[in-house]
């Protein structure tokens, strides 16, 4: 934010010079970039964060140094200005998205004659950055950059039924902005129009149909204030940037709005001349109620750890405008605060307001920190042996956004969801109910940028709704993504509950899940509890996503709690084996519907004391093996803790494998 110290002084008598004063505003948060010396003018490159957008005009940074200095703030004069005709009787306006657009005002002046700005307003606008155009946009620039206010001025001659309608944009419909851009327009994008078309995209940039030129002779000034969020995603999306979307995007003064057009209209009838019409036409959704916030005088000197008295508390608060009463008893200041400082809403504001005008340099810095040391919890513990898996098995971790759009939920057939309210937030407004579509954005992030191998992880919460007058309910999860195979997910998972959930055992169990392909989902146990799913995604998922279709992605997640209750066993010792395994290799051939798990409680039922392990080692479909069916590769370990097994001892083992599977699937030995 470029600030004129030319045009400060109109509003504030500066007694210091420009270095000090930089420092000034540095101390009380509006942090000094650098200072710029024309031939006429000093300016300040001021840092003005997201949260003041009431300083990004010339009277915001002009309250805050007589805040400072204790000088007298003194904003502009608007006198009574020459009048002819009613509003209503030339124009009409009709808000249909209130939601985005809560307070619209217009004025209308007849009679102007365009030309150039006199020469103090071109030169005040050139030291800010902006070039002169003509008396009229000249004169909505400056008020921009005087109240932090973006207005817009239409050659009313050329709306259609001089009539203004603030409307959500018709599907495809198209504009052209005025520095000739060809916009295509969604229904989540905001518009002004009159009775025909589309004339400007609310809160952005005007467009070319209406816009003022050397012709025009009655103008419309338009003064609104517009959905931040809307506004910011419209911008983005195409890509226009413009001073104006800067300030609608951090949120204006609603009460302003007024004030703003009407000292447009008087700079517009002191350079370019003509009348304006009596009346302003406002629609306002719900007008602005001042709130009160209360302070603590005791809760402030304690919370800052200097002592500062009530009297001067009281003193800063009323010198910022927050018309700081006390409430009698010296223990209270309550304080009603004005529409231009939307960023204070509770007492920790209102001591962080009397810190930076105090001086953070008198807030005392202890030559001493304390800190308890406390051991690593068993959830801090399980969550590093998790990443540390992860980690160790080729996934990468990710952090994601808890927000999805609603066609993400349907993807997925959640039924039992959170959303926000649509009026609030319209896109990505449902919290996730699995961390899965998060990671699958993930993954076409990467995969626009070149990484066509991708296997990421990510220990987040997903959400689903309480009950009524409930909290939603919070679930975190171990999510995996990767466009390697399923086998590589599978491994992942089982690594997690071999490393953290010590003597469990992952059972995988296939069943149908929406989202994912028939026959290629599974959920997943731990003894009888389900704690997880995992599978190959869709390819209506895939095709959402505009994930690469030629490569099939798995996906699943594990239930944290699930892991942790599970975890922190301590392990008793075991001594290293004296004797050698026995491993024996097989292949068998079996149905194709037959499952490796079936296969696996199949062996189990025997009794062999002998046998340690069994491994899964490939499966295989193709020549010499028959179409239904499929040929299983497993390996078996037998060891005996006492003594080395003879290969007799484990041949009577083995065959008594190849007998319960072939009683029980039919399975024949593959030569």
């Amino acid at each position: 934010m470029k600030v004129s110290l030319n045009w400060l002084t109109d509003y504030v008598d500066i007694s210091i010079p420009a270095g000090e004063l930089g420092d000034l505003l540095t101390h009380i948060g509006l942090n000094l970039e650098g200072i710029i010396e024309t031939d006429t003018d000093i300016v300040l490159d001021l840092e003005v964060t997201s949260n003041r957008p009431d300083c990004l005009g010339h009277l915001g940074v002009a309250r805050e140094i007589a805040a400072a200095t204790g000088a007298q703030f003194r904003p502009p004069v608007i006198d009574e200005l020459p009048v002819s005709g009613k509003v209503e009787d030339l124009a009409t306006v009709e808000v249909s998205a209130p939601d985005l657009c809560p307070r619209y005002t217009a004025r209308v002046i007849r009679g102007v004659k365009i030309g150039p700005s006199p020469s103090w307003m071109i030169e005040r606008l050139e030291a800010v950055g902006l070039r002169s155009i003509n008396n009229i946009v000249d004169a909505t620039n400056y008020v921009l950059m005087e109240y932090s206010q973006p207005l817009h001025s239409f050659d009313y001659d050329k709306l259609s039924g001089q009539k203004i309608i603030v409307r959500r944009a018709k599907a495809g419909e198209m504009l052209i902005s005025i520095d000739e851009t060809h916009c295509r327009l969604d229904e989540n994008m905001l518009v002004i129009a009159d009775a025909e078309k589309a004339v400007a995209i609310a809160g952005v940039m005007g467009a070319l149909n209406s816009e003022v030129g050397a012709g025009t002779i009655n103008v419309l000034i338009e003064s609104a204030q517009f959905d931040p969020l809307s506004t910011r995603h419209t911008s983005r999306k195409l890509q226009l940037m413009s001073e104006s979307n800067y300030r609608f995007e951090r949120g204006v003064d609603p009460v302003s709005v007024a004030a703003a057009s009407l000292r447009a209209c008087q700079l517009i009838i002191a350079t370019a001349g003509g009348e304006l019409a009596e009346g302003m036409l406002d629609v306002w959704a719900k007008p602005w109620t001042p709130r009160t916030v209360a302070l603590r005088v005791k809760r402030c000197n304690m919370l800052l750890g200097i002592e500062t008295p009530p009297e001067r508390q009281k003193e800063i608060l009323a010198a910022l405008g927050l018309d700081a009463k006390d409430e009698g008893d010296g223990e209270r200041i309550i304080c009603t605060i004005p529409s231009h400082r939307g960023d204070l809403s509770r007492e920790a504001d209102l001591i962080e307001e009397v810190a930076r005008m105090e001086g953070y340099d008198r807030i005392p810095v202890s030559g001493h920190v304390t800190h308890a040391v406390a051991p690593e919890s068993l959830i801090q513990r399980t969550r590093r042996m998790i990443g540390e898996v992860m980690t160790a098995g080729g996934f990468d971790e990710a952090i994601t956004s808890s927000f999805v759009d609603a066609e993400e939920a349907e993807l997925f057939g959640w039924a039992d969801f959170v959303s926000v309210d649509p009026n609030t937030r319209r896109t990505n407004n449902i919290l996730r109910a699995t961390v899965i579509p998060s990671l699958l954005r993930a993954c076409k992030t990467n995969q626009d940028a070149g990484n066509s191998d991708v296997s990421l992880f990510e220990l987040a919460s997903a959400f689903s709704a309480g009950s009524v007058g409930e909290l939603a309910a919070e679930d975190v999860q171990l999510a995996t993504v990767t466009t390697g195979d399923l086998r590589t997910l599978r491994g992942a998972m089982e690594m997690v509950v071999v490393r953290v959930a010590d003597g469990q055992n992952m059972v995988v169990r296939q069943c149908d899940m929406v989202g994912f392909c028939d026959g290629m989902a599974a959920e997943i146990l731990i003894g009888e509890q389900t704690v997880g799913l995992m599978g190959i995604v869709g390819c209506d998922v895939v095709d959402y996503y505009g994930l690469n279709p030629d490569r099939p992605i798995a996906a699943g997640y594990l239930r944290f709690d699930a892991i942790l209750e599970r975890a922190g066993r301590v392990h008793a010792y075991q001594p290293v084996a004296k004797f050698p395994a026995v491993r024996r290799d097989l292949s068998v051939l079996v149905d194709e519907e037959v499952t490796w798990q079936e296969l696996v409680d199949a062996i189990d039922q025997l009794i062999q004391p002998a046998r340690v392990a069994i491994q899964y080692v490939t499966t295989y479909r193709g020549k010499q093996i028959p179409r239904d069916r499929k040929s299983v590769t497993l390996t078996l370990i037998y060891r005996d803790p006492n003594t080395t097994l003879r290969s007799e001892q484990v041949d009577q083992d083995v065959s008594a494998v190849l007998a319960v599977l072939k009683e029980n699937f039919a399975a024949e030995l593959r030569a």
